[in-house]
């Protein structure tokens, strides 16, 4: 897979980037490289690259926004590979839709290995989504092609997780999803265990769409099994 496999460097400094860029040939990959976020940005989808690699400390966007862009329109891996160590910087690039965070200095060795990651989750993709026309229930609508979700007409922000976990739970109605099945179609295969990531995010989802979260009206429990997505007509 290596020899065919190109990676994005989106890195700004010149010493690190050469490092990057070395160990990739030396791992069998193909690059290309950018200096700064806008660059990064639409050289992922000028060259569709197999993997990105993003340094967080830009000169002109950060690279969390460069990753919230990047998600705006593909799924590609994102590792960000950055200097900032502190939790609040990693759980900000995960919900933004970073796959992976490694910071710096780094090993050479493990780099490659979170990039084989990486690939591997692309060649066992989740289940496919939609990605035109609107999905409706009730008062909750999503219209696929602008990304927008409303609830009573009116406007609510979703990240790039939260939406995809509406749209899995929003395409089948009313069947109850296991918790492995939704973490398989939103997380990837390598996350299908991780069952306090799917109840984190769950919750945030109802806080933004439910009336009274504590008594969710859609995104209903089914204990020890997984969650479903509950019509109108279903009873409470």
């Amino acid at each position: 897979m290596s020899d065919d496999a190109v990676i994005l460097v989106i890195e700004d400094e010149p010493n690190t980037r050469t490092l990057i860029l070395v160990t990739l040939i030396q791992g069998g990959y193909q690059s290309v490289h950018a200096s700064t976020g806008i660059s990064g940005v639409a050289a992922t989808f000028d060259k569709d690259p197999n993997a990105v690699v993003l340094d967080l400390g830009l000169p002109d966007i950060d690279g969390v926004e460069v990753t919230r862009r990047i998600r705006e329109r593909s799924l590609v891996p994102i590792i960000v590979l950055s200097a900032r160590g502190k939790e609040a910087d990693k759980v900000e690039a995960l919900d933004s839709g970073a796959n992976d965070y490694l910071t710096k200095p780094f090993g050479s060795a493990e780099l490659l290995a979170r990039i084989r990651v990486a690939l591997r989750n692309v060649s066992e993709p989740p289940d496919k989504v939609p990605k035109t026309g609107m999905l409706m229930t009730g008062d909750l609508s999503i219209d696929l092609d602008s990304r927008s979700v409303t609830v009573a007409r009116k406007h609510v922000y979703l990240t790039p997780i939260e939406y995809r976990l509406l749209v899995v739970m929003m395409t089948s109605p009313g069947r109850v999803l296991t918790h492995r099945e939704i973490l398989r179609q939103v997380w990837g295969p390598r996350y299908a265990s991780e069952l306090n990531y799917l109840r984190v995010y769950m919750t945030k989802l109802r806080h933004k769409i439910e009336r009274e979260p504590a008594r969710p009206r859609y995104l209903v429990n089914e204990a020890g099994i997984g969650y479903r997505l509950r019509l109108p007509s279903q009873s409470r």
